[in-house]
């Protein structure tokens, strides 16, 4: 009994070690965050925020999670300190030159418990969230040279993403090409892969069109064109998209872009002298939460004594994005049309994980057997059955992700008439401020029946 004890102080002693949460020994990261999740959906901010869990998977996706909810809830300041504070956090991860002892616990510990023991790292996509979330912090701030910063860092986020995926997108091209699909006249204008869906599950067309604007708005025109040209590589069919890269085009009088563009989308329509443009962000819905799939395992080891695993693993089930009834600028209901699938995004992240997630749960198969082995010495059968519980109980997916974003993004731009025009939707409205030739963005984000939007007047068209 005495040796049977040391050996579950041990285990227990390691995973203490390697990360004190108990919600990530006996359960998982969905499960902590499941009131909150619901809450938002249903468009209940505050009530999403005081669900929250306490930092059980570490103070970067801590602060994402409570930075997100907060700009929700239009907690501006408290919104921003946390996302500052995710950013640090990232920043001294990804310093760390060297695997540090402590993270050496964690690997042990995660191969006699589970996957939640590693630190969390968050996937390329949610970096680049986190940088976009920083730059609507400013924008809401009228701090539009600090919110270019940060589209630019986010860029570097999703170039480098770019890169490590390039063979991968480039096969995709290449089926694409083989089902004799037209080409993505935004893919061959920004040099990237036609890789038809593929591409927009691994580049944010939000932040592409965001960053367009903002350089469109601080008069970068030639950085504008080059981020608008990739939105619409992620997004070929969004109409808004392709007259924002012809509007550009025609400006800067890109003769050979143009001859490409106008033979699909038509000639750019100049506005009138009295009118404004209005840009709307529409950000719909929540992100799906990864789910949890088991499979309890029973056989008889070469002793003849039973063995249980139960085997778990994080993954999406049916993923649907909201329909929603369409907001009202004045008297005209809009028609906005996706730019980004969150969900999408979410999926192509676990799917590229996975092969090294089955590995360390084929690894902690063996680990805990011996585990086992180790606690029945002696023929007692008291050490096998307490070592199966903790097997069992022990083994719980990795379902941490970053669940308050949201599941998808519509654009919509339009030139307006320069005055103050009103939008509404469900029984709310926003004053919306537009001026002649110049532009307005407008960020709206809806949860059930609620909605959190402001406007801010940027430069000239």
């Amino acid at each position: 009994m005495l040796k049977k004890a040391a050996v579950f102080f041990t285990v227990l002693t390691l995973t203490a070690c390697a990360n004190l949460s108990a919600q990530g020994l006996f359960s998982h990261y969905s499960i902590a965050m499941s009131s909150s999740h619901s809450a938002l959906e249903q468009g209940q901010y505050q009530a999403a925020i005081d669900a929250l869990p306490t930092a059980p998977a570490g103070e970067i996706l801590d602060g994402m999670e409570q930075g997100r909810t907060r700009f929700l809830a239009k907690q501006y300041p408290s919104s921003f300190s946390a996302f500052q504070g995710a950013d640090v956090a990232v920043k001294e991860q990804q310093s760390k030159a060297v695997i540090q002892i402590s993270e050496g616990f964690n690997q042990v510990g995660a191969v006699l418990t589970n996957d939640n023991m590693i630190t969390y790292q968050p996937a390329d996509y949610e970096l680049g969230f986190l940088h976009l979330y920083l730059a609507l912090n400013y924008i809401q701030q009228r701090k539009l040279e600090s919110a270019l910063v940060e589209v630019r860092r986010a860029n570097m986020v999703q170039e480098a993403a770019k890169k490590i995926r390039e063979a991968e997108l480039e096969k995709a091209e290449q089926a694409v090409r083989q089902k004799g699909m037209n080409n993505n006249i935004g893919a061959v204008l920004a040099r990237y892969p036609d890789a038809g869906n593929k591409l927009g599950a691994v580049q944010n067309g939000y932040l592409f069109f965001l960053s367009g604007v903002l350089y469109e708005a601080d008069g970068d025109l030639n950085n504008a064109y080059i981020d608008y040209k990739r939105a619409l590589a992620v997004a070929p069919d969004n109409i808004y998209v392709a007259q924002t890269v012809l509007r550009l085009a025609t400006r800067l009088q890109m003769i050979d872009d143009l001859q490409t563009l106008q033979a699909r989308y038509g000639k750019y329509q100049r506005p009138a002298k009295d009118e404004g443009r209005v840009i709307i962000f529409d950000e719909q819905g929540v992100v799906a939460a990864k789910s949890d799939w088991r499979l309890p395992l029973y056989w008889r080891d070469n002793r003849g004594q039973g063995v249980i695993y139960n085997l778990a693993l994080p993954y999406y089930g049916n993923v649907t994005t909201p329909t929603l009834t369409p907001l009202k600028l004045g008297n005209t209901s809009l028609q906005g049309q996706q730019v980004a699938n969150v969900n999408s995004m979410a999926q192509q992240s676990l799917s590229e994980a996975l092969p090294a997630i089955i590995t360390r749960q084929a690894l902690r198969v063996v680990a805990k057997n011996e585990v086992r082995r180790a606690a029945a010495e002696g023929g007692d059968d008291v050490g096998n059955v307490l070592a199966n519980i903790f097997n069992t109980l022990t083994e719980q997916p990795d379902t941490r992700s970053w669940q308050t974003l949201p599941a998808a993004i519509d654009i919509y731009q339009n030139d307006v008439k320069a005055g103050t025009q009103t939008l509404t939707w469900n029984g709310q409205q926003l004053d919306v401020e537009v001026k002649a030739g110049r532009t307005t963005m407008v960020w709206v984000s809806r949860q059930g029946n609620q909605v959190s939007w402001w406007s801010v007047l940027l430069g000239a068209n």
